[in-house]
């Protein structure tokens, strides 16, 4: 678990809950914060803000060490895959209903690579009554 450190919770804001990444598969959670948080940052910056961030990072922030995911852009996401990746999930335990899965590939139809991580980025530390 992450510890509440008074100095990291100033400025990263609140730690993660086990919670939030219970159906995270691979499980990921981690005892120490380096850099920025993302934990936290479903609806922090508009969908806008995430776009230019992603094309390029330092049109927002000059001395951002992050690289470009221009190409994020041009991927289209694949609703066959995407509607394996649900099928696996629900076999480790991620609760996803069989409307859930059947659906999958008409909610993605058309939407790049981009637009699916920025809504994955939005959704970030929203699920929890502590949100951000």
């Amino acid at each position: 678990m992450i510890r509440p450190l008074r100095a990291e919770t100033e400025r990263y804001g609140h730690y993660s809950l086990a919670g939030e990444s219970v159906y995270d598969h691979p499980f990921q959670f981690g005892s120490k914060r380096t850099g920025p948080d993302l934990a936290r940052v479903g609806g922090r910056y508009n969908d806008e803000w995430h776009r230019v961030h992603l094309m390029n990072p330092r049109d927002l922030v000059p001395e951002s060490n992050m690289p470009r995911y221009f190409w994020l852009a041009d991927n289209k996401v694949d609703g066959m895959e995407m509607t394996r990746h649900l099928e696996a999930l629900r076999r480790v335990g991620v609760p996803y209903t069989d409307e859930d899965i059947a659906g999958a590939a008409k909610a993605v139809d058309g939407k790049t690579e981009l637009q699916a991580l920025i809504a994955y980025l939005q959704g970030l530390g929203t699920a929890t009554k502590r949100g951000r």
